[in-house]
């Protein structure tokens, strides 16, 4: 397989949808011959049957497909239910969490200055942070889960973006955590 195969190849398997050998062409900065040499050569490989995909000509363009036969395993993956993206609370919490892990959700929900219950059960229950102890006062403590480094690709809590890059100076941070922790005080009152 040559180089402008496999760069074909991995364009189509990037592309959501069908892509003309005209574009094919402007992106690996090849002629349309050159890409319609590389196309057969890339359908011929296909066809050999010791892949999982095959290679369309749909919509005046090329696209990637599951093999028929493969249809069945496809329809039982597809058919079950997605894990809905994070809501915005959950999304805020998951930072706390993992930025002044080990943390309480009544700080969780000082910081936010509304109730986090329901994020934290909700982070808890997708398996992203993890029961860790209890406080002096009884309250669960939070820390991040090992699923969570996973699917954020980290290998390790030292790995997360420097909180430094978004926040102010330490000064600076003390004071607006000061005044974050007040207002929600005040909002839950």
């Amino acid at each position: 397989m040559s180089d402008l195969t496999r760069t074909l190849e991995s364009l189509l398997f990037l592309s959501a949808q069908p892509v003309s050998a005209v574009d094919l062409a402007q992106a690996t900065e090849a002629t349309e011959g050159q890409v319609s040499e590389a196309i057969e050569l890339l359908r011929e490989d296909l066809a050999a049957g010791k892949r999982g995909i095959v290679l369309r000509e749909v919509s005046g363009g090329y696209a990637l497909a599951s093999d028929p036969a493969s249809e069945g395993a496809a329809r039982r993956l597809l058919a079950k239910p997605r894990t809905p993206p994070l809501t915005q609370a959950q999304a805020e919490t998951l930072a706390i969490v993992a930025y002044l892990q080990p943390v309480t959700r009544p700080e969780v929900a000082r910081i936010r200055g509304v109730s986090s219950e329901s994020a934290v059960q909700g982070l808890a229950e997708r398996g992203l942070i993890e029961e860790s102890g209890r406080s002096q006062f009884g309250a669960a403590i939070f820390k991040t889960s090992e699923l969570f480094e996973r699917l954020f690709g980290l290998a390790g809590l030292d790995q997360l973006p420097d909180a430094s890059r978004f926040d102010p100076s330490p000064e600076d941070a003390r004071e607006l955590r000061e005044r974050l922790l007040k207002a929600g005080e005040q909002r839950v009152e």
